[in-house]
């Protein structure tokens, strides 16, 4: 069964789900309008999708996620729930975002970018506690963000870096263990998602 409201201008291909019943008390998948949920992509009920969500396939949006308007969630991507996602953003190919994770807006993500949200995982019993990419920030394909990091407004990371600590604004993040330096002027433009 599904429970979702969907507002005007919403396509929703055969084969996608929108409004997954997850549990026995849920509420909708409230997906504003001007959308395109292709072929494969499961959004749970209990999520909040802005205007102009479009999704590759098989994408996955679990519960208790707030996504912004005009948003990308690409193929294989995977939103874990209770997170929160601004407008204008890109999510490429294969990104998988945790639980307690934030999201700014203007925000790239690369292809393959991981965030993690457990720093001991089955080894201590700690809060959970995700990344945030504040607002215009952009990170490289196949970057790691580890659990409790900032990535800083109008930031870079490099395409492979891991990084272990909070990125300051307008830097740039680059290597393994991901070291600072400072932004390139080529790189200083504030993002434009279209």
């Amino acid at each position: 069964m599904t429970v979702a409201e969907v507002g005007e201008n919403v396509t929703v291909e055969p084969g996608a789900t929108v409004g997954y019943e997850y549990d026995d008390d849920v509420g909708p998948a409230v997906l504003l309008g001007d959308a395109t949920v292709r072929h494969g992509t499961i959004v749970y009920a209990d999520t909040e999708l802005g205007y102009g969500l479009q999704t590759g396939h098989n994408a996955l949006i679990r519960e208790r996620c707030i996504v912004g308007d005009d948003v990308l969630v690409g193929t294989n991507a995977v939103l874990d729930g209770l997170l929160t996602v601004g407008s204008n953003v890109s999510i490429q190919t294969g990104v998988y975002v945790p639980p307690e994770t934030a999201i700014g807006d203007d925000v790239f993500l690369g292809p393959q970018v991981t965030m993690t949200n457990d720093p001991y995982p089955l080894r201590r019993d700690v809060p959970l506690q995700g990344p945030t990419v504040e607002d215009g920030a952009s990170v490289g394909a196949n970057a790691t963000l580890l659990p409790d990091v900032t990535v800083g407004e109008n930031a870079f990371v490099a395409a492979g870096a891991v990084v272990t600590e909070d990125v300051p604004p307008d830097t740039l993040a680059v290597g393994v263990p991901a070291t600072h330096r400072p932004l390139p002027e080529e790189l200083a433009a504030r993002n434009v998602v279209a």
